[in-house]
């Protein structure tokens, strides 16, 4: 299966989804959307096909997005569109996109939606702890 993830590597949730889509036996193509970037279009198409609006996708923490206006309930879906191409960073991620679909994956196991095949075996962080695990 071809799966995208729009990821930051610094950012812990979206190392997790990636070992999770990893642990499940796929590699997928790694777009890391604070080098490359976003534009209008895609954001519009992604935001789409998860079935969420610009004010869903805004990250709010450990942005200047409050202090640009963008969390107030009246800012429209254009500015917040043309703040997140001027700076990417105020996307929330991790992106996901799959042949199942596509979906802002926060928390994490929402990425087991968009798999072929769940992982066999816990996923465990680097320091031991779980980030998923099937239920008995």
């Amino acid at each position: 299966m071809s799966i995208t993830i729009y990821h930051n590597p610094k950012c812990g949730t979206s190392r997790n989804v990636l070992a999770i889509i990893r642990a499940s036996g796929g590699e997928p193509t790694i777009v890391e959307y604070l080098k490359t970037g976003w534009t209008r279009p895609q954001l519009k198409e992604l935001f789409a096909a998860a079935g969420i609006s610009p004010h869903d996708a805004l990250r709010t923490f450990k942005t200047n997005a409050a202090e640009l206006g963008l969390t107030d309930p009246e800012a429209t879906d254009d500015t917040l569109l043309q703040a997140m191409v001027a700076d990417p960073v105020l996307v929330n991620r991790p992106i996901v996109v799959s042949a199942k679909g596509t979906a802002l994956c926060r928390p994490a196991d929402k990425v087991i939606a968009l798999l072929d095949k769940a992982p066999t075996a816990p996923v465990l962080k680097p320091d031991g702890s779980v980030i998923w695990a099937s239920n008995p």
